[in-house]
């Protein structure tokens, strides 16, 4: 579905020439903040065990379910392909909802998260890289560079198309409070187990599924497409995220709503994109043109000049702007 115009587009340039950095607000993060989100991540996984004393009953089972598979969206169709990528338009209603629903995977806000995986697509696989197994081996690539404190501000001038949407700082201040009423929610609808099973362990699978994309789709699987780093194609990193498997796919046309570019790649996230465009919930989805799925073979790399230039990303282009 298209619409000429309206909504949250992708033309950085005029948020850049609107919103300056002078007028950009502060990414920064409280010592005692980082203490605190350092301890609740240890912490939601120990409470996991606590399943031991709840149980684990039928009606926390169905919502531990639910829940990975609507949050996992979240982060997939939201936080990756919508605010780090702008791989389609959206409504600024939708893209607040997308927001506050990416924040109930406890993986902080839109604006923390886009800025910090554009980082990555601008020095992937170098040291400068956020999370390169690569550099820094599988543990610190899947959890350590969370954890360690490195990586704790947002850097505003990476995400300045959407910083100066107060409601978006407002989510990145108050990270915490959707994944409180959401816990809170589930223990209404299911008692402790709720709790437990509901909220605690679908948040923590969510986060290791999410955390393998950076992890191992730089070390297992195939490559398609010669690009600048190593990220490969997974068949089953692909339906344990609903599509962000097709990881090689991804870094050659980063542009893309849809990361199995083929019909046999499964792509769960595109799937519920093209459902929502139908709703005229969300509309202009790109995808990649024909010549770039034949551009860049692995064993028949291009040599075209403008080969750079057409695979180039919003991701790539706000990076460079920063």
């Amino acid at each position: 579905m298209t619409r000429p115009s309206g909504g949250a587009g992708y033309d950085s340039a005029m948020a850049t020439d609107l919103h300056p950095d002078a007028h950009l607000p502060s990414g920064n993060v409280s010592a005692l903040g980082e203490r605190i989100s350092f301890v609740v991540f240890w912490a939601i996984h120990w409470v996991c065990l606590a399943a031991i004393w709840t149980g684990i009953s039928w009606r926390a089972g169905i919502i531990a379910i639910v829940l990975y598979f609507l949050r996992m969206f979240a982060i997939t169709g939201g936080y990756h392909r919508y605010f780090s990528h702008r791989t389609y338009r959206t409504s600024r209603a939708f893209q607040f909802l997308l927001g506050l629903l990416g924040t109930t995977t406890v993986q902080k806000g839109p604006l923390w998260w886009a800025s910090t995986h554009r980082k990555h697509h601008k020095y992937s696989d170098t040291p400068e890289d956020v999370h390169s197994p690569r550099h820094r081996g599988f543990w610190y690539s899947h959890v350590q560079w969370i954890t360690t404190g490195d990586h704790v501000v947002t850097d505003m001038r990476s995400v300045r198309d959407f910083a100066h949407y107060p409601e978006l700082v407002w989510l990145g201040k108050y990270h915490f409070v959707p994944p409180l009423v959401l816990a809170g929610l589930c223990g209404l609808a299911a008692g402790w187990s709720g709790v437990i099973v509901g909220f605690a362990w679908s948040t923590v699978i969510g986060w290791h599924a999410t955390f393998t994309i950076n992890s191992l789709a730089h070390v297992f699987g195939a490559r398609r497409y010669e690009t600048t780093d190593t990220s490969r194609n997974n068949w089953y990193l692909a339906l344990l995220t609903m599509g962000e498997g097709w990881h090689n796919n991804h870094h050659h046309y980063m542009n893309s709503a849809n990361q199995g570019f083929f019909w046999w790649e499964v792509d769960l996230t595109y799937y519920l994109l093209r459902g929502l465009a139908a709703l005229g919930l969300v509309w202009d989805l790109r995808k990649p043109p024909a010549y770039m799925l034949e551009r860049n073979l692995v064993g028949r790399p291009e040599t075209a000049p403008e080969a750079a230039a057409a695979a180039q990303s919003p991701a790539d282009a706000y990076a460079d702007a920063a």
